[in-house]
């Protein structure tokens, strides 16, 4: 379990609080409660924009499955699927990390694959307790089993695919994690006393049946985050449009042992705060992944507001500022081993040789998109000689197919549920990787949210210290110790200029 220190977080709404968000349809609370009404058996986001129940009427839950045990349906009109994820990060003691934890698996589709019972095995194991012992923490501090929290993400992605895509009954079944369709049909009839043709007729499908909207909540700039990302830019890989708030790429995924290709497409809504997902027919199989990779490229689930809580007096400003994520780990390490000493811009160069020299051609309807990243399989056998052919210098080629052998046999994983600290410490075992790289990883593709690259030349430039390089960064990992956890979006908001020091840190 990732190691996370003590910091503050928003104080915890009362139920009179609730409501009042509720009435205002707050979209800061978005995905933090939902709301059972009592006269309609339904649950609701605090954004729904139907007529706001009587407050005797309501009852509130921090969960859907919490919503869902006590027998409420989720509204088909704000669709609590939509709604952006819980992403606490706390130290409150070892039950409430475990919990937090847990749901942040649970929250993965790579994790609801499987009968139920060795699901949960498998959860536990990789949590290193006991299943007994992780439903009752569940139990204690939810008031629902771990294996409600996965029903309730497997029902909940399966009425949007249901509602969005006109994939076959049976693809909708194993995409959601269903081991059967006779289970799954007999989970969304005891669960929402509905059969999935009758959930489909209620949706209405848009005019090309693969638009999926995910919320987030406010603010979000969106210009900037796709500014960062089009200064890293692949040709051939992705592509952005700032002005029109797009941005498309292609992509592999690998779930449960399956390999997909395609593209998908993304067109950012602020006024609605969510953007909407397009996927290629090859990737819908694998939907539920695809929408988990893209919320973590975007960091659509940040909660701005428990940031701001530790961030707020030193950077002023940047509030709306999100960490871009990646939807492939091993894309975005090779991309940052690339980057070493180098301009983002000449990184982005070497980059797009290696996709040309050694990316799998696709089509899509775009003819600027036309390949995909390289595997690790490719990489890690890859003649240094083609790889100096690139600019490639022999340090970086060392590097990079030392990466790609131990993503290759699974020695090592870039996943966001890797331990950030082992796994930091791995990297820069590997040769030709030191700690800046490390935490840059951590900071993208980990999702880590409290890496620090403390090295990192930039940051010493916006921080205005000063001495010698090592003086530097001991002061840099000093000053930032009030900023944890959340110093991965401290590193975004200095490099944007936003940094202000106080008095203390004058």
């Amino acid at each position: 379990m990732p190691p996370m220190d003590s910091a503050p977080t928003p104080t915890p709404l009362d139920d009179d609080a609730r409501y009042l968000a509720l009435c205002t349809r707050d979209a800061r609370f978005d995905g933090r409660f939902f709301t059972g009404v009592t006269s309609t058996g339904i649950y609701c986001r605090p954004v729904c924009a139907v007529r706001t129940p009587r407050r005797a009427n309501c009852r509130f839950f921090d969960h859907a499955a919490q919503a869902e045990r006590a027998g409420f349906r989720p509204c088909m009109r704000c669709r609590p699927e939509l709604a952006p994820l819980s992403r606490t990060w706390s130290s409150q003691d070892a039950a409430e990390l475990l919990v937090q934890h847990a749901s942040r698996l649970l929250d993965d589709p790579a994790h609801w694959l499987g009968e139920d019972g060795p699901a949960m095995q498998r959860l536990a194991a990789r949590l290193g307790v006991s299943d007994r012992h992780l439903r009752r923490v569940f139990e204690a501090r939810l008031g629902v089993s771990p294996l409600q929290v996965l029903h309730t993400r497997r029902l909940l992605a399966a009425k949007q695919l249901l509602t969005d895509t006109r994939l076959p009954i049976t693809a909708v079944a194993q995409a959601a994690g269903f081991a059967s369709l006779r289970r799954f049909n007999a989970a969304l009839r005891e669960r929402y006393g509905l059969s999935p043709m009758a959930l489909r007729r209620g949706g209405e499908l848009p005019a090309n049946g693969r638009a999926i909207a995910l919320g987030w909540r406010p603010p979000l700039d969106a210009p900037a985050l796709l500014r960062f990302l089009a200064d890293r830019l692949l040709p051939g890989v992705d592509a952005i449009d700032i002005t029109a708030l797009r941005y498309w790429r292609t992509l592999r995924l690998n779930v449960g042992g399956t390999e997909h290709h395609g593209w998908f497409g993304l067109q950012f809504e602020p006024a609605r705060q969510r953007v909407w997902l397009h996927a290629s027919d090859s990737l819908l199989p694998a939907l539920p992944a695809l929408i988990w990779r893209v919320r973590a490229l975007c960091d659509l689930d940040a909660d701005p507001q428990a940031i701001d809580a530790v961030l707020g007096a030193h950077f002023p400003g940047g509030t709306a500022l999100r960490v871009p994520g990646a939807v492939d780990g091993f894309e975005l390490a090779v991309r940052a081993v690339l980057g070493q000493q180098v301009t983002v811009a000449a990184a982005r160069t070497l980059a797009g040789r290696l996709v040309t020299r050694f990316g799998e051609l696709i089509d899509t309807p775009d003819p600027t998109l036309n390949r995909m990243f390289p595997t690790p399989q490719s990489l890690a056998g890859a003649d240094p000689d083609a790889l100096g052919s690139l600019g490639i210098v022999r340090q970086r080629q060392s590097a990079i197919r030392a990466l790609a052998e131990a993503v290759a046999s699974g020695v090592l994983d870039l996943g966001p549920h890797a331990d950030p600290v082992a796994t930091t410490a791995a990297l820069q075992a590997l040769p030709g990787i030191g700690a800046w790289t490390a935490q840059y990883i951590a900071m993208r593709a980990l999702r880590w949210p409290d890496a620090w690259p403390a090295g990192d030349i930039a940051l010493h430039n916006a921080l205005q210290l000063s001495g010698s390089p090592r003086e530097r960064e001991r002061a840099c990992e000093a000053l930032a110790q009030p900023w944890r956890p959340w110093r991965s979006y401290a590193v975004l908001r200095t490099w944007a200029g936003f940094y202000q020091p106080t008095p203390h840190h004058l």
